[in-house]
């Protein structure tokens, strides 16, 4: 869809505060086998603290022994957003598709860190 590339660099001083990290505009979209539901501890970016419609989770992973986050909006988390819950975006500090060579197919593997 490309809309989380527009929102991490619009929103870029607040996804650095939440995670630490300034995020690359964009994120590494992956299909899962079956859904994944982030979990109720998941670091939160409230659409009142950007005056937006919008609020996203956001969990720590590992893709590639680079630390990473999960980004899910809550429509997508409810079922009722651009993505299914099979999909997960994955947020970091380097675009994932030009750092190791991906292509649409590839798969990789996400540690998830609780």
């Amino acid at each position: 869809m490309g809309n989380f590339s527009y929102w991490i660099e619009k929103l870029s001083a607040y996804y650095e505060a939440k995670t630490g990290m300034k995020l690359y505009p964009g994120t590494l979209n992956i299909e899962l086998n079956a859904p994944y539901d982030l979990p109720m501890h998941a670091i939160r970016l409230e659409k009142e603290e950007y005056n937006g419609t919008v609020s996203v989770s956001i969990q720590l992973c590992s893709i590639f022994g680079r630390e990473a986050f999960i980004l899910r909006t809550d429509g997508n988390a409810s079922g009722n957003g651009d993505h299914p819950r099979t999909i997960i975006e994955i947020a970091t500090d380097v675009r994932l598709r030009d750092r190791y060579n991906l292509q649409d197919g590839d798969i990789v593997e996400v540690e998830v860190v609780n």
